[in-house]
């Protein structure tokens, strides 16, 4: 089983939207995984404008590839360089630990994400 940021076992992002790299709800990855789906993160309306801003558009839904888009409060995985390039923008969603993959901590130091938590 994979770990966590806590050094815990990784716990499920989301099954509603079903995220991950896999679709398995967790932030789970592997060598295909070259954008690193790492940061199990909660979705705002900030964060959300800063992405389509940056050409990936979460917020609407693409149904052939079965993606529903993404609302304020969902939870999802995003790639780490995403996350960490909207942390320096001020706009970085707040992260669940339990559900953030540790390969995250070679990208990210554990206080910036401990201080996304508290938002």
């Amino acid at each position: 089983m994979a770990k966590n940021v806590l050094g815990t076992d990784l716990e499920l992002c989301s099954a509603a939207p079903l995220t991950g790299f896999y679709r398995d709800g967790c932030c789970n990855t592997g060598a295909d995984d070259q954008g690193l789906h790492l940061v199990c993160a909660e979705m705002t309306r900030e964060f959300l404008e800063f992405s389509r801003r940056r050409g990936n558009d979460l917020s609407t839904p693409n149904p052939a590839y079965g993606f529903p888009g993404l609302q304020p409060g969902d939870r999802w995985c995003l790639c780490v360089l995403r996350w960490k390039e909207a942390l320096a923008a001020g706009v970085a969603p707040r992260v669940v630990l339990e559900a953030t993959h540790i390969s995250t901590l070679e990208f990210v130091d554990l206080a910036d994400l401990r201080n996304a938590v508290r938002g």
